[in-house]
């Protein structure tokens, strides 16, 4: 399987296949609203902005899993996004990251880049992973690492 194979749904309830960003570097990220890391989306905000022009794209996918951080519906997370945080990169509507019900797109991403000491759990909101435009996953980032940080890493594979 490719990430290309697969779909997501976008925070307006439409179906789009992952095709749609072939060529584009990615940083895909696990989101929440009420969550201490929750203002890291000012700053892939400003990631996106930097290099959008590089055909460099944020994917932001909420997710209720830890501690019930997203308890709102979509709206009120476009809502959120769009007025504290001016987001203009694409959100999705709300997944699972772990477990059974998993998204496909996590489970792709955690089979290619396992966390600390192997584990493919993801442990927390705000896990981000770096897709070149080949689709492959270079790279996972803890919650606690601040969208400027990545800088470098995504410079190395624009």
């Amino acid at each position: 399987m490719n990430i290309d194979d697969i779909s997501v749904i976008d925070i307006d309830g439409n179906t789009t296949s992952m095709s749609k960003y072939k060529g584009k570097t990615l940083l895909i990220v696990n989101v929440a609203s009420k969550c201490g890391f929750t203002s890291q989306y000012k700053g892939l905000e400003e990631l996106y902005e930097k290099y959008k022009s590089q055909d460099f794209m944020v994917l932001g996918f909420p997710s209720n899993e830890f501690s019930n951080q997203e308890p709102g519906d979509e709206e009120e997370i476009k809502s959120l996004c769009s007025l504290t945080y001016d987001v203009q990169f694409d959100m999705f509507s709300k997944i699972e990251v772990n477990g059974e019900n998993a998204s496909p797109l996590f489970k792709y991403l955690k089979d290619q880049q396992s966390g600390i000491l192997g584990s493919q759990k993801i442990k927390w909101n705000f896990t981000k992973f770096l897709v070149n435009k080949n689709g492959e996953v270079v790279n996972r980032y803890a919650p606690i690492t601040k969208p400027v940080a990545l800088e470098e890493d995504i410079e190395k594979i624009l």
